[in-house]
């Protein structure tokens, strides 16, 4: 006789698709609890930084380092080439306009000033004997002329005589006629005696002109090589401090060579690196300042020098009320230089979100002070110290400003004193 055998409710085949299922559902349970709990996250008010959205005066500025500079600097350069021969100061002596500094020699130079003094004399001489040759042709030329002057009050005088007498007949024609072929003779004569000294003042006048004229050109010459002999002693052009002086007895020195430079001690300047990412926002009249023994000190750029070097350009930059006492040649400072007129703007602080976000979200606070959101804003300009904000936040709202280096994509914060 068959036994009935009872039909089991569960095999094992049910049982493996049952757990099978509850495992899945307690993993999307899982990950939906592990995903909604990743995007919130606690953190310790002391560990952040809080700050509040202002609006107040800003102004749009850059940080830069400059080097403190004399106003004026002469740069002293070998006019003449020569052998160091001797040193009247060292580097860092102050210096009076016109003082010498060093002396240099140079035999071809000094023989080439023999030569043009001899020259100059030899002319001299050559013109005195000139002027004296022209003299004594004047003196002889007006000799001749005294006598042709003298024939001529004669011959007049004998032919107005004979000329009487011939009229009375008391001498024959042929008398007068000789007499007065003479007289027509030496009044020739006397013209063309005043014509010879006419030309020969003349010629004597352009003579003695173009011999000034040689000589003076001559001396401008020699004036000249006595300057250039003068010139291998180095002066001082101006009152002030020597300094990179490049010199040492016995050393050549070219034509040009740089020998030193001069600091003009009546004022300083600034002279400031800045990134050339700025170069088109730079230009004179712009104002820039720093701090120094408790007090700010302004200026003002003066010249920009646009040549880049290295990512870099310099800008001159001189006090508005006079440098501050005590500062020094080559001191650093840090200064700031405005890019903009001051306006009223909302602000945050700078701070170590901007790595991470870019300016383009921050974390706002919530009134209760127990979260922060993360909120889309939109930033303007920048100076050393705030953000302007476009957008994004009103005045009074409170935003962390600290690192987000350890946030991920975490939405929320919970803040925990």
């Amino acid at each position: 006789m068959d036994i009935p055998l009872e039909k089991k409710r569960f095999d094992t085949k049910k049982i493996l698709m049952i757990t099978g299922g509850v495992l899945i559902l307690a993993l999307i349970i899982y990950v939906f609890i592990s995903t909604s709990g990743a995007s919130r996250l606690n953190v310790e008010k002391e560990r952040i930084s809080i700050a509040t959205a202002q609006e107040k005066a800003f102004q749009e500025n850059i940080p830069v380092n400059g080097v403190v500079l004399p106003i004026t600097t002469i740069y002293l350069d070998a006019l003449e080439g020569g052998r160091v021969e001797e040193k009247y100061v060292e580097d860092g002596a102050v210096m009076k306009k016109g003082e010498p500094i060093l002396r240099l020699s140079n035999t071809d130079l000094e023989l080439s000033l023999v030569n043009q003094e001899t020259q100059v004399y030899n002319l001299l001489t050559q013109m005195q004997i000139s002027q004296n040759n022209a003299r004594q042709n004047t003196i002889s030329k007006l000799n001749q002329y005294t006598d042709v002057e003298s024939s001529l009050t004669e011959a007049k005088r004998l032919y107005e005589l004979n000329k009487r007498l011939y009229e009375k007949g008391a001498i024959g024609k042929q008398d007068f006629i000789k007499s007065e072929n003479d007289y027509n003779y030496q009044k020739e004569r006397m013209k063309l005696s005043k014509q010879i000294l006419k030309q020969d003042s003349l010629s004597t006048k352009q003579e003695t002109q173009q011999a000034q004229s040689s000589y003076a050109r001559t001396q401008n010459a020699l004036a000249l090589m006595r300057q250039k002999v003068n010139d291998l002693v180095v002066r001082a052009p101006v009152d002030g401090q020597l300094t990179s002086l490049d010199a040492e007895i016995g050393e050549s020195k070219s034509k040009g060579e740089r020998l030193g430079q001069l600091d003009v001690l009546s004022g300083f300047k600034v002279r400031v690196d800045v990134d050339e990412h700025y170069i088109s926002r730079i230009y004179t009249g712009q104002t820039g300042s720093f701090p120094f023994n408790g007090k700010r000190y302004s200026l003002t750029i003066k010249k920009v020098y646009t040549q880049v070097n290295n990512g870099r350009f310099q800008v001159d930059m001189e006090f508005n009320d006079g440098a501050p006492e005590g500062i020094r040649r080559g001191q650093t400072v840090q200064m700031r230089i405005a890019l903009s007129d001051e306006k009223q703007a909302l602000l945050i602080p700078k701070g170590g979100f901007f790595q991470e976000t870019g300016g383009n979200w921050i974390f706002k606070v919530n009134e209760n002070g127990d979260k922060a959101y993360k909120t889309d804003i939109t930033l303007g300009n920048q100076n050393t110290e705030y953000y302007e904000v476009l957008s994004g936040l009103q005045p009074g709202d409170k935003v962390i400003t600290s690192s987000y280096d350890n946030y991920g994509d975490i939405q929320e914060l919970v803040l925990k004193e």
